[in-house]
Formats: C-alpha cells, sequence, structure tokens
C-alpha cells in the first residue's frame, strides 16, 4: 500500500502548472511530499490519500510567484511625502541620507520581515532582495534580512548589493553610505561562502549584485563580475532605468548603459537587470542574444516616471523576463499580483491588446521570474519533481461574479485579490488569506517604532 502523500490540493477549478507545455488541469490536484511535488491529476484521475488535503473548489491554482527585483529596507519610508513627485536621481538624492543615518540589523529585520509578510500574502514563494546599503557601522545587513527569511519559511534570494561612487567622486550616494572596493569584494566572497546553498530545492541562493552605474565604478562591476565566475553565482544590477540614468551613462563613460554593462562583463546569461526601461532595437537584440534576465518593474517604472519597459520585444528577442515589486519607497507595495496585472496592461498599451494577455503575465510571473534566477524546472512551475511552492487563489465575491468562462483571465482581470493559500516546499505560510506566523501584529509594532527613527529631524 502506498504512503499518503504529505500534502494533497484537490478540486481546483483550474491547475496552471505553468510546465513546459503549460498544461491546465481543469478539476486538478496537485500532491506534494518531503517538499517536492509528487503527482499532478485530473478529476478524473485518483488522486493519492494524503495525510492534510486541501478543497480548491472555485479556485485557481498556480505555482508560487517570484520577485525579482525589490529593496525591502525601503518600507520604512513609504510614501515618503516630500518625494511623491521627484524622478529617480532626485528622488534617492533626498532619501539616501535619511536611510544612512539610521539604518541597522533591527530595522534591516523588521523591514524584511514585513516585505516578505506582505509578498507572501500577495502569493509569492520566492523572492530576491537587492540590498546595496551598508554603512560599515551598520552591521550585518545581509543576515539580518536572511534570518527574517528563514523566520517566515519563504525561499529566498538575497543579493549583497553595494555602493562605492560618492558624491565626491561623481556619484549619487554621500560619503558614509559608501564603502571600499576591496572590502565590498571580500565581503561578497564571504557572505556567498557562508549563505549561498547551490543544491536543488535550496532555500537561500545569493546573487551579487553592485546597485547601478551611478554608484559604482566600472571597475568594481568588472571585478565582481569575475568573482561571481569563481564563486558560480548571479549577478544583478539596475540596468537602462531611465533617461537620467543614459544622460549619466553617456556624461561618464560615453557610454550608454547596455554597452557599459556588456563592456565590464556583464552581458551573459549569469546576469539579470533591474528595470531596463530604455534599450534600443540593437540593445534588445543583444541582451537576448546573450540570454540577459529582466526584472520588470511596472509600478516603480511609473511613479518615478522612467517610462514603460519593451517587455514584449525583450521576450521576443530571448530575454528572460520576470517581475519585481521594487523598493517599496517608490513602488509602496509589495504584491506580485497588481505587478502582473500593470504589467499585462502595460504590455497590451504599447505592444498591442493581442500581444499580452493574463497566461502571458502568469508565465512571467513565475517561469520568467524562474529563469532570471537560475533555478527553470525547480521553482515557477508545478511538474512532477519541482519544488513544491503552491498558490491557491480564490475566485469568488462580488468582484469575480460573472468569471464563468476562464479563471486565469479572471484572476488577473478581475480583483484586486490576495493569495488564499501559500505553501513553500509544502508548508503553510498563508492559510485562508492569513499569515500563519503568530508574529505578525508585534511584528508590526516594532518596524512602526522603527519607521519613525528615518523621518527627517526637525
Amino acid at each position: 500500500m502506498t504512503d499518503p502523500v504529505d500534502l494533497l490540493i484537490k478540486n481546483a477549478w483550474l491547475v496552471a502548472t505553468m510546465d513546459d507545455q503549460r498544461r491546465e488541469i481543469a478539476g486538478g490536484w496537485v500532491a506534494i511530499s518531503n517538499g517536492y511535488v509528487e503527482a499532478l491529476g485530473a478529476s478524473t484521475e485518483t488522486a493519492p490519500l494524503a495525510q492534510r488535503s486541501i478543497d480548491a473548489s472555485g479556485c485557481l491554482v498556480t505555482p508560487g510567484l517570484i520577485n525579482t527585483h525589490h529593496h525591502m529596507f525601503q518600507n520604512l519610508t513609504r510614501a515618503y511625502r516630500p518625494m511623491t513627485a521627484a524622478p529617480l536621481f532626485g528622488w534617492l538624492q533626498s532619501l539616501y541620507p535619511l536611510w544612512t543615518s539610521s539604518i541597522d540589523e533591527e530595522a534591516v529585520y523588521l523591514a524584511a520581515w514585513v516585505g516578505l509578510a506582505e509578498l507572501a500574502m500577495s502569493g509569492c514563494t520566492t523572492t530576491t532582495d537587492h540590498h546595496y546599503l551598508h554603512p560599515a557601522r551598520a552591521g550585518d545587513l545581509l543576515a539580518a534580512e536572511i534570518q527574517a527569511a528563514i523566520d517566515l519559511s519563504v525561499r529566498f534570494h538575497p543579493t549583497y548589493g553595494s555602493m562605492s561612487l560618492s558624491v565626491k567622486d561623481g556619484g549619487l550616494p554621500p560619503d558614509d553610505a559608501v564603502r571600499e572596493e576591496d572590502d565590498i569584494l571580500a565581503e561578497s566572497k564571504r557572505q556567498v561562502e557562508r549563505w549561498h546553498d547551490p543544491g536543488f530545492g535550496s532555500m537561500i541562493q545569493v546573487a551579487l549584485a553592485p546597485c547601478s552605474p551611478f554608484t559604482v565604478t566600472p571597475d568594481l562591476m568588472r571585478r565582481t563580475a569575475e568573482l561571481a565566475e569563481q564563486l558560480d553565482v548571479r549577478l544583478h544590477t539596475h540596468l537602462a532605468e531611465n533617461i537620467e540614468d543614459d544622460e549619466f551613462s553617456m556624461a561618464q563613460f560615453g557610454q550608454r548603459p547596455v554597452e557599459l554593462f556588456e563592456e565590464v562583463g556583464w552581458l551573459s546569461d549569469r546576469s539579470w537587470g533591474a528595470h531596463v526601461v530604455r534599450p534600443n532595437g540593437d540593445e534588445i537584440a543583444r541582451l537576448g542574444a546573450a540570454g540577459v534576465g529582466v526584472a520588470h518593474c511596472p509600478s516603480s517604472n511609473m511613479i518615478l516616471s522612467s517610462g514603460i519597459a519593451p517587455v514584449v520585444e525583450m521576450r521576443n528577442a530571448g530575454c528572460p523576463v520576470g517581475l519585481g515589486c521594487d523598493g517599496s519607497s517608490s513602488a509602496d507595495s509589495a504584491s506580485l499580483w497588481q505587478e502582473a496585472r500593470l504589467a499585462m496592461l502595460q504590455g497590451k498599451l504599447i505592444s498591442g491588446a493581442d500581444q499580452m494577455d493574463a497566461r502571458t503575465a502568469l508565465e512571467i510571473a513565475t517561469r520568467g521570474g524562474a529563469a532570471c534566477l537560475g533555478r527553470v524546472g525547480e521553482i515557477g512551475e508545478l511538474s512532477v519533481g519541482a519544488v513544491g511552492d503552491v498558490t491557491v487563489w480564490k475566485l469568488d465575491g462580488p468582484q469575480f461574479a460573472g468569471v464563468v468562462d476562464d479563471p486565469i483571465e479572471g484572476w488577473l482581470r478581475c480583483g484586486p485579490v490576495g493569495a488564499w493559500d501559500v505553501f513553500v516546499h509544502g508548508q503553510a505560510i498563508v492559510e485562508n488569506g492569513f499569515l500563519v506566523n503568530s508574529d505578525l501584529d508585534e511584528i508590526l509594532t516594532r518596524h512602526g517604532q522603527a519607521a519613525l527613527r528615518f523621518q527627517p529631524r526637525r
């Protein structure tokens, strides 16, 4: 007699597997054991016995969503009023002093905990975080983030970010926000050796992430690429974000951002860039041919007036495209459902109504993110042997009344909607729309107290 599986999610309206064949299973079920998908089937196939069963009647079941770009510490300065009308450079220069003066391990732990909880409740099971602010006095901020992910049982891809080019050297950050480049590289190596787990199904993988062309030198970019090759980890940075980015790169280096990206050794499938709003046609072709990934951040791109990324063109050229919530001081929200919906709407707006639909947006939010993180076949899909990261979406109430034909289109075109149940490695982290972890109220209180420290001193 076969042993019962650990978890059975059954009776779904539809299971959108996002596997290689993009199978959609009406009345489907998903069986998980030891953290991995053991079997899937339709209502006409006998489901296995299970130690725990979830009735997903009326629900859409998808792989857990994947967030490929974030700055979680910024939720300590959300909706900061003086900067609600500033583009990127002015916005950053106003906030750098607030962040640098108050950041420490406790603040980063609380910000990461809240950010991860918010993401989980939006259906996210794997997230990266681009933490680039490491003042020498602040402590081990990457470890603080990772501890929050461990405490919440979220699959985490933190990046060791860096800034070395201060105002006195022609960059944007203040002097006390940057570090020496030899120290950055030594710390990058130490953090990878301490935390990075390259194994299939791992919960923590670390990437290296110099912040941007206007905060680090080309030499640091080049040396970081060499270190990533040596350590066999991925590379992440901001790329071609807005017109100011273009102008700075031309003025400082005589090159457009993508040209600089290539010159310093980043034009490879080891890399993924955030935003990539302003590549020209030739640059799109080069990025696609090299397999460079893109973290598409629609909310932040609009709030900071950066523009709309040419997502359809980049995907057609061969770029893996995932979704990113970006910083919680620009997007101000960590909802991957919202980013997926905006990606669909923006794609229709600039590329044509027939060029982007809900299925494409779901693919970007799952398989596309897995490709950016180098984990295709492992996360971002429901297939036998993939990790048991699953999100259940309840499609009921007035906002879904009339959705009878297509639950995937209904899921993204109607709403808003949060996740009903979320499982990471087969373990529940959201149940019936609520975070399983019981510390939420206490953490929110502590987070509120910490956020007060980040307000300007009057």
